[in-house]
């Protein structure tokens, strides 16, 4: 599987609220033993982050994550912007995820943050 298609596969599991369906598409793009962890939370796993992936379907009903960059990709690392888009339609979040790919692969690693980096401070 190329990047592509284990992001589209990462970020149809965000977008899919039944956790049958989303453990199918994670098993696709997420490595044995994945890390994940944001500002909001962590998982460790395929089932903690459907688990995980479930709360935000429980919070914000409606809600969808989008790609809004290619990824960028070297040395087996990566990064890629994307948006949370309400159910209303707006964005609510911009964030950017960095992460590793393992040698299958599929996503070993993802560490996301929210919005834009803090301005500058000091000289």
């Amino acid at each position: 599987m190329d990047l592509q298609q284990v992001l589209t596969s990462y970020v149809a599991a965000w977008n899919e609220a039944d956790p049958g369906k989303r453990i199918e598409l994670l098993e696709r793009c997420w490595s044995d033993g994945g890390q994940y962890m944001d500002p909001a939370g962590t998982a460790h796993g395929r089932e903690q982050l459907s688990g995980y992936i479930g709360e935000f379907h429980t919070h914000m009903p409606g809600a969808r994550i989008e790609l809004i960059s290619g990824a960028s990709e070297h040395n087996s690392r990566i990064y890629f912007k994307w948006q949370l888009i309400t159910a209303e339609g707006t964005v609510k979040i911009d964030g950017v995820d960095f992460g590793s790919i393992a040698k299958d692969g599929r996503l070993r690693e993802i560490v996301g943050f929210f919005g834009a980096p803090p301005e500058r401070t000091g000289s």
